[in-house]
């Protein structure tokens, strides 16, 4: 823990350099004082801020050569090829930043490697927030502004996978014209918005381009600096532990312990892009050639976070309605609009929702500074296995024709199957999930109760062999005891035999079971098996005393 009583000299200088100019002591030395956890997954939201900065040079650099136009032009760059093909300018201007620029492909390849690590850090972070409770009071408003910064993340990844205008990025900028043209009421609206008329086109990639460098970055930039703003002025959760509790934060100063680390951290972000990068070839655009509308590739796949809606739509049953007889005007493609919003919609309203949601159920409205191991509350720790299930299933069957060609299976059986699967695979895995949780718990219980495994095997007076076991070490059974109870909402009657005030009715004694589901103490710590190693322990030991004494 660190001595907030002493200023190191590394902050006491610069603070009284800048106070006597600035006057600013006082604030420079308590935030730069200001302790962070040592847990190393809490430097896993580092990974997205850091992609997001390599984005934003990377971004800048191929700003200066990228053209955002449909005009056709008569190819006569480097790449031989091509040479004499009819292309848009945005497609040659992509192939002269990947041949002729010095540098320009390998900062493409970054540019793509960090866009793909920035949503995968940001999925990851979010998935460690939720896991250990983490979004709760007070942090709330920040863990709605990580929503919002993962929705737009992936508009972000839309708009700039579809400016090189080759053909693979521009069958997926068709897929995303069905989509916007099917929803009801706005679509054309949108369709007409975004393509300037009739599809293609000639603005789509222009207006894409002011969305990809202007619009959704500064919005990204304002949430990210009020996600921090937040994290900063908030106390940082930290995991159950020796000397820990909701009143202070166990860990390092920001300056010069943290400033290091995570300068080192960048570094380390900033060189795996530029390995990725220099090493793993990744969307070979000069392969593809430029987008005709008649064309398509053979084993077109989106990035990884577009798939989980690509496998929606390969999946999804060939349903419409059609609400005035044979009428264009009236015919609602649900085989496109469902995957289109209903799995997005789930995920994100639920993430959006589930603190809330949360705290009506348990009734908590507690602050919240001990984050929550996740198997001490197995059934949110299960509703975030089934949501990953259910987004992998369809991440997987977004690649249903690869998996039919190299496997050899029909394609109307994966897609038959991963019509059952995304039923069935979430309730597999909130079932088998909430059994481990239960299991670790009560393999928590067993080390408090019993302590750990010596290696040490002892022969018992009747005969019997057993292991010795030693106490467990004292920061890890702080970490374990760390353990509370997930609230729950008082729900017995009273003497007369009236439900207390707000669980009557319908909702209230629906709220009433979900809370006895959802809360309370599943495994006591006190309840670990083995009961018996000390009884025969104790014997043990009086047998040795015996022994000494004779």
């Amino acid at each position: 823990m660190s001595d907030l009583r002493t200023v190191p000299n590394a902050v006491a200088g610069p603070s009284t350099f800048l106070d006597d100019r600035l006057g600013g002591a006082n604030f420079l030395k308590r935030n730069l004082r200001k302790i962070f956890p040592d847990h190393w997954s809490f430097l896993l939201g580092e990974i997205a801020l850091y992609s997001f900065v390599i984005l934003l040079l990377t971004g800048t650099f191929l700003t200066f050569w990228f053209k955002p136009s449909m005009m056709e032009v008569a190819y006569d760059g480097s790449y031989a090829p091509l040479h004499g093909v009819m292309m848009s300018e945005a497609y040659a201007s992509s192939l002269e930043i990947s041949f002729d620029v010095r540098g320009g492909l390998l900062i493409r390849q970054m540019h793509h490697w960090s866009a793909l690590l920035f949503v995968a850090g940001m999925t990851v972070h979010m998935l460690r927030v939720f896991f250990t409770g983490a979004y709760r009071k007070p942090r709330e408003i920040n863990w709605i502004i990580g929503v919002l910064l993962l929705t737009l993340a992936l508009a972000e990844g839309l708009t700039g996978y579809s400016l090189p205008d080759d053909l693979l990025s521009g069958a997926g900028l068709r897929i995303t014209e069905g989509v916007a043209i099917s929803l009801p009421l706005v679509g054309t609206y949108i369709t007409f918005f975004l393509f300037g008329g009739e599809y293609p086109g000639e603005d789509v990639i222009s207006r894409f381009y002011s969305l990809h460098i202007l619009l959704i970055p500064g919005i990204l930039l304002a949430l990210i600096s009020a996600h921090m703003v937040l994290m900063w002025v908030q106390k940082h959760t930290q995991m159950p532990g020796k000397g820990r509790d909701n009143k202070n934060v166990v860990g390092a100063p920001f300056y010069p312990a943290f400033m290091a680390k995570a300068g080192a951290y960048f570094l380390f972000t900033l060189a795996t892009v530029a390995g990725l990068a220099t090493f793993t070839q990744i969307n070979p655009i000069w392969l593809f050639g430029p987008y005709t509308p008649a064309d398509v590739s053979a084993g077109s796949q989106p990035d990884f976070y577009m798939g989980f809606l690509e496998g929606a739509l390969r999946i999804m049953v060939p349903w419409e309605i059609n609400l005035f007889g044979t009428s264009h005007a009236g015919t609602l493609p649900l085989s496109v609009i469902i995957p289109a919003l209903v799995p997005m919609g789930i995920i994100m309203t639920g993430l959006a929702l589930y603190p809330f949601l949360e705290r009506w159920v348990t009734g908590d409205n507690r602050e919240h500074h001990i984050a929550d191991r996740p198997r001490n509350n197995p059934h949110r720790t299960s509703i975030g296995m089934s949501a990953i299930t259910f987004y992998g299933v369809l991440w997987l069957l977004g690649a249903n024709d690869e998996i039919s060609a190299n496997f050899h299976i029909s394609l109307n059986v994966t897609t038959y199957a991963g019509r059952v699967l995304i039923f069935l695979a979430p309730a597999l895995a909130y079932l088998i999930t909430y059994r481990m949780c239960l299991g670790l718990q009560r393999s928590d219980a067993a080390v408090i109760s019993h302590g750990v495994e010596s290696g040490v095997i002892k022969r018992l007076p009747h005969g019997e062999f057993i292991e010795v076991h030693t106490p467990p070490a004292e920061d890890i059974e702080a970490h374990v005891r760390g353990k509370e109870p997930v609230a729950m909402l008082p729900v017995a009657e009273d003497p007369t035999g009236i439900p207390p005030k707000g669980m009557r009715g319908p909702v209230g004694r629906l709220r009433a079971r979900m809370s006895k589901a959802y809360g309370g103490e599943k495994i006591q710590l006190d309840d670990g098996h083995g009961h018996g190693h000390e009884d025969d322990h104790a014997a043990l030991e009086r047998s040795d005393d015996r022994s000494l004494t004779h």
